[in-house]
């Protein structure tokens, strides 16, 4: 078996392993894999000149400044807060409690400390997401306002919101503070436009930014000329996917359910590109853009290892994907970095100081062959020099392929 179709296996004993207990999920079975792919290359193949990042993002006229910032890998999220007051049935995660301000398993407790952070790290978008961040609407202000004082006035910064609390106060308290971007999740609000409506002529980009749910395909579809009349610029669809959290919700609408990285809803990408197309086909002034589970696996976790490889490790050789690559003496290595808030219980973690404030990171190998032959070393130096358009099939270069590279998740496999 080809390395790939070995990986793909492992991936699909993973997923139904952790999911076992959920008896009545469809797992997608060869014969609706080929249906769904002969569904998705017809109407790839109508967006075919309209697929940005290795085709994993397909859209319509333009994305916004924020997508764009979030693809080159300069984007930081803070969750303000992991508490919702919405009962969404798609929610991936149970948001029954606030936290402290996180991002990237770091806590950020003082604004200012954030902010040093993004300008060290030499971030170029900053979002607001939680939960709700409206639930803790001043510690919003108390965030927006010092990354005002304190970051580059060109800094990006846009929020996440269901809606619900937003009224006309706020909004102008966030415009006064200059935020650039808003995006509502109508599907909390059943997909009322009144809140988005306030929004218009107060914030400057409005977006609204919502799961591809299937069986509202044709309302979000009939809804598009609303949003363009209630000033909405852009509107993101994102992968449904399945997770412990929402699968009773999932099961019950008998979603079918393919095994990636993570288990995804097959009708979830279809209805999102069939969104774009009927925009498409109308010629509508709107920016649509889908944002896959394999965009968002690959490009934003590849950026954020960029990121923090290049400053904590600038000597290293870095691959595209953000790992580390040791590459010497018959033997490869791949290692990740990982930073933390200071603390002595990190074993074997090192010390920096981002501006006045210090973290601890630890440097972790991920992969390593010791004992390449020479036949081996020559794959792996032509692999090094030219990225394949297609997965190798032997198994060690596959690896190091996926160490090196950006995958195309759009691929017919």
């Amino acid at each position: 078996m080809e390395a790939l179709y070995a990986w793909l296996n492992s991936l699909q004993n993973k997923n139904k392993n952790e999911f076992s207990q959920w008896t009545l999920i469809k797992w997608a079975n060869p014969y609706v894999i080929e249906d769904y792919q002969r569904q998705r290359e017809f109407l790839l193949q109508n967006l075919k000149d309209n697929s940005l990042y290795k085709n994993t993002k397909p859209y319509w006229n333009y994305i916004s400044k924020g997508c764009e910032i979030c693809a080159s890998g300069k984007w930081s999220c803070l969750f303000i807060t992991n508490k919702c007051n919405a009962k969404c049935f798609y929610c991936p995660t149970q948001q029954i409690r606030d936290e402290k301000p996180s991002t990237q398993g770091l806590d950020f407790d003082d604004p200012y400390e954030y902010a040093s952070y993004i300008n060290h790290l030499g971030f170029k978008g900053v979002s607001f997401s939680g939960g709700e961040p409206f639930l803790f609407f001043e510690r919003i202000l108390k965030y927006l306002k010092v990354l005002r004082e304190k970051c580059s006035k060109d800094l990006y910064i846009w929020i996440y919101t269901n809606g619900i609390l937003v009224d006309e106060s706020k909004l102008k308290a966030l415009a006064n503070l200059n935020l650039n971007e808003i995006r509502f999740d109508i599907g909390a609000t059943g997909f009322s436009l009144d809140k988005v409506r306030m929004a218009k002529d107060i914030i400057p980009n409005i977006t609204i930014e919502i799961p591809a749910i299937p069986e509202e395909k044709d309302n979000i579809i009939a809804l598009l000329p609303e949003m363009i009349e209630a000033g909405v610029r852009n509107l993101n669809l994102h992968h449904l996917r399945l997770t412990q959290h929402n699968a009773p919700h999932l099961v019950k609408r008998e979603y079918t359910i393919d095994s990636a990285e993570r288990p995804l809803v097959i009708e979830s990408e279809l209805a999102a590109l069939e969104i774009i197309s009927a925009a498409k086909k109308s010629g509508l002034n709107i920016g649509i853009n889908y944002c896959s589970f394999h965009y968002k696996n690959r490009f934003q976790k590849a950026g954020y290892r960029n990121i923090i490889s290049d400053k904590l490790l600038p000597a290293a050789k870095i691959t595209k994907n953000g790992y580390i690559r040791d590459y010497k003496d018959h033997s490869i290595s791949y290692y990740s970095i990982k930073l933390f808030n200071d603390s002595d219980e990190v074993p074997f973690a090192s010390s920096i100081e981002i501006g006045k404030y210090k973290y601890s990171y630890t440097v972790t190998k991920v992969f390593e062959e010791n004992k390449l032959s020479s036949k081996q070393m020559e794959a792996i130096d032509e692999l090094l020099k030219n990225e394949p358009t297609s997965p190798p099939t032997d198994a060690l270069l596959f690896t190091i392929w996926q160490f090196e590279y950006i995958e195309n998740g759009l691929r017919d496999w």
